[in-house]
């Protein structure tokens, strides 16, 4: 059953990296799953430390990714406006720009919706058509930026808790990942009589 599990949540992780291509929270649903396989096997073969550290990494990548995009979007001269319509572009390439091409083809949808969004928003405030080139092509690169940042902390990610959570000596093994095994209540030495 543990190897069932592990299984499961190997896909699971899998899908959590592919997800952050397009914009959703992929390493939460990775931090979630892990968290569940952990409580589904009773702790043993990943733990707190387990999750401390990839909810850590999750959180920078988080941070990295925010401020790649919004920096490169302010340095191309973006707007708020510009900034939210390269947000919902992203989302909206995403779901209905991808090309038929696995991962890659998400990507270019991304692209193209997150450079139409910022185009579009810029152009509503009345900036100049190169004005708002200019910030389309700054939102891309930060989203290119962030989303590499996020998929190197998601790699992270995936082999730290494949690494933790791979189920081999019923949970005895010693890893750096893992927390120190729960001790009974029952397992204090009786006191001696004197």
């Amino acid at each position: 059953m543990e190897w069932i599990l592990y299984f499961i949540l190997a896909g699971i992780l899998l899908v959590g990296l592919y997800v952050n291509l397009i914009g959703v929270p992929g390493l939460w649903l990775m931090v979630l799953a892990t968290l569940g396989y952990s409580w589904a096997t009773k702790w043993q073969h990943s733990g707190w430390k387990t999750l401390i550290a990839i909810i850590i990494l999750a959180g920078i990548a988080e941070l990295f990714e925010f401020m790649a995009s919004g920096t490169a979007a302010k340095r191309a001269g973006a707007s708020r406006r510009g900034m939210i319509g390269a947000l919902i572009g992203g989302i909206a390439g995403a779901l209905l720009l991808t090309v038929p091409l696995p991962i890659i083809g998400t990507i270019v949808g991304v692209c193209v919706g997150t450079f139409l969004g910022a185009l579009v928003g810029e152009l509503t405030i009345g900036k100049e058509l190169g004005g708002s080139v200019r910030v389309g092509v700054g939102a891309v690169i930060g989203r290119i930026l962030g989303t590499l940042t996020k998929l190197f902390f998601g790699c992270m990610i995936l082999g730290i808790v494949l690494l933790a959570a791979l189920p081999i000596g019923g949970g005895t093994q010693k890893s750096s990942f893992r927390s120190p095994p729960a001790r009974p209540m029952n397992s204090i030495p009786p006191a001696t009589q004197h």
